[in-house]
């Protein structure tokens, strides 16, 4: 075999392993539970977790298991280091959430105060939430840092809720990604994942109208294929336009809310009520005039049903039913939009909030 063909053998098998490990690579990616060793001779430090998600809800807490292998033969390192870091829904950058390193502890941001360690054995990284927000969901990364040795391993935090489709007085397609995701806090809520979309659509949802998601795709869920929506012969699923401009790319949005502290109710009034009474109304009763959000989680976390149409924050007229029958929703549980009124129209009643320690 001359030099030439042996050069090109190496440069086959060379690629053939390329392949294979980009293979293998790509497989173990696709798992939550997994373990990332970075050594120079063998194994010396490993980091597990025994539950890939983990399900709470907004205000309560949650515990991201994290556990962590030395090599027994190793001396104690008291600057052995435990690093949570919260990855961005388009996995380009890691937000900080806690360091530990001995005695030393710091927690970042948004979590600064709600967050420490379990504590639970010297091996345990386990990270302890409090307080739980809308934003808190999404995947984690435990890291754990001994000397020359690294190891890592992702944790999902997911809440239980609801996704709602939302677009402004405007009209519909007239919101960016940045206005989108205020519209979605204005209404006690966030900018939906694809991953809630999808156990959305999976539920049931269908909705025609292309929204926003906290990736920065734009898509939408269908259920029953019909023309207006992508063909009638196409197969149900979750219809995808890709990453779009968040600047210049205006679309409806995709919210999800969580569980509330407080009372969601229909206030009882001798007579109907322009916008701004209702807004006094709810006010006068020790509450406010409840949000967008807060009606879709007390429909579908609570069970609530009411005929009645009635004002909410965005000047938007809806009323839930959990319960569907003649004249009110007769073909589905949904939360009904009666549109934008002139909030002069004196013609429907009020929802209201109250948040917890305010009866």
């Amino acid at each position: 075999m001359n030099a030439m063909n042996a050069l090109l053998l190496f440069a086959l098998f060379s690629l053939g392993i390329a392949q294979n490990f980009e293979e293998a690579y790509s497989d173990l990616e696709s798992y939550n539970l997994r373990t990332i060793y970075i050594t120079e001779n063998g194994q010396k430090l490993s980091v597990v977790t025994d539950q890939a998600k983990v399900i709470s809800r907004r205000g309560g807490n949650a515990t991201l298991p994290c556990k962590f292998q030395r090599d027994p033969a190793s001396a104690p390192n008291p600057k052995l280091r435990i690093k949570w870091t919260k990855l961005t829904a388009d996995y380009l950058k890691e937000v900080d959430v806690f360091v530990a390193m001995g005695y030393h502890k710091r927690s970042y941001g948004q979590f600064h105060g709600r967050v420490h360690l379990q504590g639970d054995g010297n091996n345990d990284a386990s990270l302890v939430i409090n307080e739980i927000t809308l934003e808190d969901y999404g995947r984690y990364k435990c890291e754990v840092i001994d000397g020359l040795e690294d190891a890592t391993v992702v944790v999902s935090l997911d809440l239980q809720g609801v996704v709602f489709p939302y677009f402004p007085r405007l009209g519909r397609y007239n919101m960016n990604f940045h206005v989108a995701e205020k519209a979605c806090q204005d209404q006690d809520a966030a900018v939906a994942s694809f991953d809630q979309l999808y156990d959305a659509w999976r539920a049931g949802m269908d909705w025609c109208n292309a929204g926003w998601l906290s990736d920065g795709s734009v898509q939408y869920p269908i259920t029953k294929p019909r023309e207006p929506c992508g063909g009638r012969n196409t197969v149900p699923g979750v219809r995808n336009y890709g990453k779009r401009d968040k600047d210049k790319n205006r679309y409806d949005v995709f919210c999800f809310t969580s569980n509330f502290n407080g009372r969601f109710y229909y206030l009882i009034h001798p007579g109907k009520l322009t916008y701004d009474e209702a807004v006094q109304a709810c006010q006068r009763d020790g509450a406010q005039i409840a949000k967008v959000g807060q009606m879709y989680a007390a429909w579908k976390l609570q069970g609530y049903d009411r005929c009645d149409a009635g004002w909410l924050a965005d000047g938007s007229v809806r009323y839930p039913v959990s319960r569907p029958r003649r004249r009110c929703s007769p073909d589905e549980a949904a939360v009904r939009f009666s549109g934008f009124p002139d909030r002069k129209h004196k013609l429907y009643g009020v929802y209201c909030f109250k948040g917890q320690g305010h009866d």
